[in-house]
Order: C-alpha cells, then structure tokens, then sequence
C-alpha cells in the first residue's frame, strides 16, 4: 500500500481526471453506484409515508 501526500486540490484534480479517463458509459454505471450507495445514506428529513388519504386544493 502507497501513501500520497497531496494537497485536497491535487486530490480533487486526480480524481476528476481519472474519471473523465473511463468511457462515457463506465461513466454513467458510475453515477449509478454512487447513487446507490447514496440510499443508505442518513437524511436529516426523512418522509413518512402516511395511509391518510389528503386532498389537496389547487
């Protein structure tokens, strides 16, 4: 295992580069993983189904 000592900008720029190096579709099955990881993700607003039936005026 190699440690890097690298300023967040470096970081960040490493990170965009090697993404923008995959295809356009690894690109997108990335942005879907990440989406998925990102719904065992705590929220602070977490929205309660409810059974109530509610009208709303428009």
């Amino acid at each position: 295992m190699k440690l890097y000592f690298q300023t967040k900008e470096e970081s960040n720029k490493k990170q965009i580069d090697d993404f923008l190096k995959l295809s356009k579709s690894e690109r997108f099955y990335s942005f879907l993983r990440l989406m998925e990881k990102l719904q065992g993700f705590p929220i602070k607003n977490k929205v309660e189904k409810s059974t109530n039936f509610i009208l709303k005026k428009t």
